[in-house]
């Protein structure tokens, strides 16, 4: 089995990704430190939850090179 070029790209694209979204949630905490407390809880949990939603699809395609 040969090594292909999907796996670096898929690494640098997860990567990406995280950075991305850490940028933008950071951002995005002067807003949301104004918020009270159980608001700024329910925000946090959910944007570091839904970033790994994209993950799946990606995990497939550097296995398999499709995306279904």
């Amino acid at each position: 089995m040969t090594p292909t070029w999907r796996k670096p790209a898929g690494i640098f694209i997860i990567l990406a990704l995280i950075a991305v979204w850490s940028i933008l949630i950071a951002s995005a905490s002067a807003l949301v430190g104004n918020w009270a407390w159980p608001l700024q809880l329910g925000f946090y949990l959910v944007t570091g939850i839904v970033w790994i939603a994209p993950l799946k699809p990606l995990l497939l395609w550097m296995e398999t090179g499709r995306w279904r």
